[in-house]
């Protein structure tokens, strides 16, 4: 993968394009009403989209259109793995809790994960609308984005599904878990 470019090379597009055919079929109750063949269409216009999406996938995302927007004709698509995405785990929310940790720092953080793939984290009103689709992160738990208010008091918001509910819970921004990551979110 060529990410100063962030473009796929023809075999690697073609490898992901595959991917996400087979799982847009296999979950069609993500996205009723919608054909792949158009969403296929729009991606192969925009590289640095596919590059993204590509981004999520090796990263354990599994991502998948879960929603269109008719005002701005784009394809929404979200991280759908079963738990939050295994190679995005032991970061803190964001640049400025990794700079202030002063020992054990994590690797980096999940905001600047998210922006170096091309993605946003998904919002809690977004998190919802997912676990409506199925059940995540039974077992584990991922950052979504924080308002403002929260993180200027140096909080972060996370969530996750146990007891057969969604639970919206914070940390420090500072910390970090390894069964915590992060679930992204791209229009296209």
């Amino acid at each position: 993968m060529n990410s100063k470019q962030k473009q796929l090379s023809p075999k690697q597009r073609d490898e992901l394009l595959g991917t996400l055919k087979i799982r847009f079929e296999k979950n069609i109750n993500r996205h009723k009403g919608i054909a792949w063949a158009e969403v296929q269409a729009k991606l192969e216009s925009n590289v640095k989209k596919l590059w993204s999406l590509n981004e999520m996938e090796t990263t354990g995302g599994e991502p998948d259109v879960v929603g269109y927007d008719k005002k701005t004709d784009e394809y929404i698509f979200f991280d759908c793995a079963p738990q939050t995405p295994s190679h995005r785990v032991s970061l803190c929310y964001d640049d400025e809790a990794l700079a202030a940790r002063k020992e054990h720092k994590p690797k980096g953080s999940a905001l600047g994960m998210a922006a170096a793939m091309g993605v946003e984290l998904l919002t809690e009103e977004q998190y919802f609308e997912l676990q409506k689709l199925g059940e995540f992160d039974t077992k584990r738990s991922s950052w979504i984005k924080t308002p403002a208010e929260i993180r200027t008091l140096g909080g972060a918001l996370y969530c996750d599904r146990r007891y057969g509910r969604v639970f919206v819970g914070y940390n420090g921004a500072e910390s970090y878990y390894s069964g915590r990551a992060f679930r992204g979110s791209l229009r296209v």
